[in-house]
C-alpha cells in the first residue's frame, strides 16, 4: 500500500463515554437511611429489652425494674471530587466534557457511600453517652475462613448466628463478589437444587437464596491473610447517616482564567446499631 491520502479524514464520536465502573450504590437500599443531620455528631438512642416479674402472694408492693437505655455515636466524614477543565484544551475538544466529569463523580460518591456502610459494618462502633465506648464485631458473630471460599456450610453457620438472637427474618441481606458466587456454584453439585437457584442466582434470574437478598460489589475488605469479608446483615442493624447528600457544582475560576471546575461534595457516616444484627464470613480466594 502507498502512502495515505491527505484527504482521509479520522472520525471523532461527540460525546465522551464513561469506562466501566460501578455507578450505583449497591447498600444504600439495604440499610436505615437518615439524612436529618445539622449537628457535629448523631445519637441513636436505644432501649434493651425487659423481663416480666412473678407476682406471688396477694397485695404485693409493685417491682420495680432498672431501664437500660442504650446509645450509638455517629460521626460525618467529608469528601470532595474536584476536576478543572483548562479553558485552551477545551478549544480542541470535540466534545464538552463537564458532563461526563459530573456523571464520574456521582458515581465516586455512590461507592463511597457503600465503602462507608462496609466499614461501619466490620468495624467498631462508638455507644455511650458521648460514644466513649467502643464496640468490636464479636468473635462470635465470624465465621471463620476454615481454608475455603464460600459455602453452604458457612451461610447457613451465619444465618444460625442471626436466627440464634432473634434478629428478624424479613430484609436480611448478603454481600458478597463475584468469586465468592463462583465458589456456590463450583461447590454444589450439578444435580442439586441448590445449584439451580445459586445459578439463576449469578445469572441474575432471582436475588434470593437461603432468605438473603444478595449484593454483588467488588468493594468488600480482605483481612491480614487476605481472605475476603463477606457480609450477612438485617437491616435494622446498620445506619447510615447523611449529612449532605451528594451535592455538584459546575462554576467558572476567575482565578484560573475562567476554567470551568466541576466539583462534588458529600458527608457521611455509618454505624453498626447492634452487633448481633451483623456477621462476617471470611473467604480465602
Amino acid at each position: 500500500m502507498g502512502a495515505p491520502s491527505t484527504a482521509f479524514v479520522k472520525q471523532y464520536q461527540s460525546t465522551i463515554q464513561l469506562l466501566a465502573q460501578q455507578m450505583n450504590s449497591r447498600f444504600q437500599g439495604a440499610v436505615m437511611v437518615d439524612t436529618d443531620w445539622t449537628g457535629e455528631e448523631k445519637y441513636y438512642d436505644q432501649y434493651a429489652q425487659d423481663s416480666m416479674v412473678e407476682i406471688s402472694s396477694r397485695l404485693s408492693d409493685t417491682p420495680i425494674q432498672e431501664t437500660d437505655h442504650r446509645r450509638r455515636q455517629v460521626t460525618p466524614s467529608y469528601f470532595v471530587s474536584n476536576t478543572l477543565e483548562d479553558p485552551f484544551e477545551a478549544l480542541a475538544m470535540l466534545a464538552d466534557p463537564k458532563s461526563t466529569y459530573l456523571q464520574a463523580k456521582m458515581a465516586s460518591a455512590n461507592r463511597k457511600i457503600d465503602d462507608v456502610v462496609i466499614a461501619a459494618a466490620n468495624g467498631t462502633a462508638k455507644s455511650g453517652k458521648a460514644g466513649g465506648t467502643s464496640n468490636a464485631l464479636a468473635a462470635g458473630n465470624k465465621v471463620v475462613v476454615g481454608g475455603a471460599g464460600l459455602t453452604k456450610a458457612k451461610m447457613l453457620a451465619g444465618k444460625v448466628i442471626l436466627d440464634a438472637q432473634e434478629i428478624p427474618k424479613e430484609d436480611r441481606f448478603m454481600a458478597v463478589g463475584s468469586t465468592q458466587l463462583s465458589n456456590l456454584l463450583n461447590l454444589t453439585e450439578v444435580a442439586s437444587s441448590d445449584y439451580n437457584s445459586v445459578k439463576a442466582l449469578v445469572e441474575g434470574d432471582v436475588d434470593t437464596w437461603l432468605g438473603f437478598k444478595f449484593i454483588h460489589t467488588e468493594r468488600l475488605t480482605t483481612d491480614t491473610s487476605d481472605d475476603r469479608l463477606c457480609l450477612m446483615w438485617q437491616k435494622q442493624g446498620m445506619q447510615l447517616a447523611i449529612q449532605k447528600n451528594p451535592e455538584s457544582r459546575i462554576t467558572e475560576r476567575p482565578d484560573k482564567n475562567y476554567a470551568w471546575q466541576v466539583y462534588m461534595q458529600l458527608a457521611l457516616g455509618a454505624v453498626r446499631l447492634e452487633e448481633i444484627y451483623v456477621v462476617q464470613i471470611a473467604c480465602n480466594e
